[in-house]
């Protein structure tokens, strides 16, 4: 576990998994994530199960530390050691969370284990340029913009743009 001052992010548990089918059914929830089809308990048993053995992915469930409630998760994928690098990923799927600041937190636990445990050097992600709350958040852990993906998602009969963003070790804040 990683624990901080209002949130810890720990392993994700099979028993986990009812309150992320109902999250990522979630049009509201699921707009700026890569997923569009609905999902049922054998998809994201599936999905549990092969992260489990993925060595190059490391996902946390997110946990309110007041009252130990699970609201999302974050995580790393695409790890790849010889480059030291990896992609950051964050969902808070229980709305009535969103704006509390438990995003924030819980992405700098996560730099702070990728930088100093896992001996990362870059960390990188993708986000729509319309979440401009998202992209705030990012640039208050340190992330600064790298690029542009032209019209790279459709969502909702248009196509958008995405920022790429990144923090490099050095340049973190902490």
């Amino acid at each position: 576990m990683i624990k901080g001052d209002r949130v810890t992010l720990r392993t994700i548990e099979r028993d986990d998994l009812p309150r992320y089918v109902t999250w990522l059914n979630d049009p509201e929830v699921i707009h700026h994530l890569n997923l569009f089809l609905p999902m049922n308990s054998d998809d994201e048993a599936d999905w549990y199960d092969t992260q489990r053995r993925d060595k190059t992915s490391q996902n946390f469930a997110l946990i309110v530390n007041e009252g130990q409630l699970h609201i999302g998760s974050v995580g790393l994928m695409s790890i790849n050691h010889r480059e030291q690098n990896a992609e950051l990923g964050i969902v808070i799927g229980d709305k009535t969370q969103w704006g509390q600041g438990y995003g924030q937190e819980a992405i700098e636990l996560l730099l702070d284990f990728a930088f100093s445990e896992m001996n990362l050097h870059r960390i990188y992600l993708r986000v729509d340029v319309s979440n401009t709350r998202a992209i705030r958040c990012y640039q208050n852990c340190g992330f600064s913009q790298e690029g542009r993906l032209r019209e790279a998602v459709y969502h909702r009969g248009h196509f958008e743009d995405q920022l790429i963003m990144s923090v490099l070790r050095s340049e973190y804040p902490k």
